[in-house]
This record gives structure tokens, C-alpha cells and sequence, in this order.
């Protein structure tokens, strides 16, 4: 299963909205943007560096205790990968990819013929996804989602298990927009790590985002917070040096 980077075709169209703009340089004190406006630009210029066209993004991700983080952004808005293929050819449609990004994932779904959509709050990740020849929708996975109470699997990957920084409230929100039998496919820390909740932020040269709530979830620590959410762990997996599991609605 594979689905191709972001071409000029797929930039194009976020091109449509505001925030598709190169994060700009700025002077002084760091600007405090909201996220999915700081998120949509650091997109928009990885997007634009890919095509030939300015420079790389220099977002990176700061946590609380002063930890930054890279944000892969490259990767998100590539092809799926080995592990990721790994994932997707376990779905039964159709498929729901919450926190979706610039969309890889909805994307190899649509090219291998399985009914998808993507939710992300930036309107230009929604566009990019769009541009990759898949369907997006802007919007919170706490708000209304379309067809809810009839997906056969939702997906938090790419460590969207953090959304909110309540993994256990995220997992019984996702236990609700499936049908009866249906699974969350869940990517998690490796086992041994700890189970953690933090704030983080956003932040490049001149800006920086407002501070959000994000968790961690180990592997080995997933089975309590599923259950409590109505969950029963059906598999696990590792892929790529990433870890998965799959949580079944009874």
C-alpha cells in the first residue's frame, strides 16, 4: 500500500486559504500564534521547500520541562511507510484518521480503494489532504464528526493519542463515533516508558504558539486506560521501531 508525496497539485490547493503562507521572519519578542495557525504555516513552508521553493521549516515542538523536539513534518507530508503500511493493511473501512495532518495516511487508503476520512483542526492540512486525491474534513474530534457511531476503525497515530492530554477521555470520544465491533488503531511509546501528561507548544525562529495539553501512553500501560473507555486490547504491534495496538469496541 503506498500513496506519493505532496506534488504542486496537492500544495495548490491549501494555497486557497490564509494561513497557507511561509512562516515569516519577525524581530523582537516571538509572536504567540494559535497552533493550528502556527502548524498550518510550518506546513506551508515545508511544502513549499519540498517543491523547490524557499527554505526548510525550522518548527520544532518545546515541552514543558524545556525538551524540544523535531517536528517531522517531511515524513507526514511523504509517502506512508513500512510501518505504516503495516497498520493500514489491518483496517476495516471505513476508516476514520483523526488528528490526519497533511494526510499520507487517508491518502494510501483512497489508492488502495478503502473509504476514509481525514479530521485535523488546520484548514491547511484539510487542504493538503484534499490535494492528495483523499477527503478531509476541518473540525475537533470532540465536536460533531460525520457518520459517528458507524466507523470501522478510527485512527490515532503519529502520537495523537496526546490530543488533549487525556488519553483515556480522547479513547472513550473515539469509542463512540465507532460502530459495534469496531477498533481504535492507537500508535504508542515503547514499553518501559512512562505514561505522562505535559503541555507543550509550538515554536520557530520569531513565533510561537500558546501552550496546549499533550500525553504520552506506553505500550504496556495502554490495557487500564482502554478498558476504562469501554476498549478491550484486541492486537499489538511493532513496526519500524513504532508501536501499535488495537482496541476493540465490544
Amino acid at each position: 500500500m503506498s500513496a506519493g508525496p505532496v506534488t504542486a497539485t496537492a500544495a495548490a490547493g491549501g494555497r486557497r486559504f490564509g494561513a497557507m503562507q511561509a512562516v515569516p521572519a519577525a524581530s523582537g519578542g516571538a509572536r504567540i500564534l494559535p497552533s493550528d495557525l502556527l502548524y498550518g504555516r510550518l506546513l506551508a513552508t515545508a511544502v513549499q521547500h519540498s517543491l523547490g521553493d524557499g527554505p526548510p521549516h525550522e518548527g520544532v515542538l518545546r515541552r514543558a520541562d524545556g525538551t524540544l523536539d523535531p517536528l517531522p513534518l517531511d515524513r507526514w507530508l511523504g509517502p506512508v511507510d513500512e510501518a505504516d503500511s503495516a497498520i493500514l493493511e489491518r483496517v476495516e473501512g471505513p476508516v476514520l484518521d483523526i488528528g490526519c495532518g497533511p494526510g499520507r495516511h487517508v491518502a494510501a487508503l483512497r489508492a488502495a480503494g478503502q473509504a476514509s476520512l481525514g479530521l485535523d483542526l488546520s484548514p491547511v492540512a484539510v487542504s493538503i489532504t484534499r490535494g492528495r486525491g483523499a477527503e478531509a474534513v476541518l473540525g475537533s474530534v470532540f465536536h460533531e464528526v460525520p457518520l459517528a457511531g458507524r466507523w470501522g476503525t478510527a485512527l490515532l497515530l503519529d502520537g495523537n493519542i496526546g490530543i488533549g492530554g487525556a488519553p483515556g477521555a480522547l479513547l472513550r470520544r473515539a469509542r463512540e463515533l465507532l460502530a459495534p465491533a469496531g477498533t481504535v488503531i492507537v500508535e504508542l511509546d515503547p514499553p518501559g516508558t512512562r505514561t505522562s501528561r505535559t503541555r507543550v507548544r509550538l515554536e520557530a525562529p520569531g513565533v510561537v504558539s500558546e501552550w496546549f495539553a499533550w500525553a504520552h501512553l506506553a505500550v504496556d500501560g495502554v490495557a487500564p486506560v482502554a478498558a476504562d473507555a469501554g476498549l478491550a486490547p484486541a492486537w499489538t504491534l511493532c513496526a519500524g521501531e513504532r508501536w501499535f495496538a488495537a482496541l476493540r469496541r465490544p
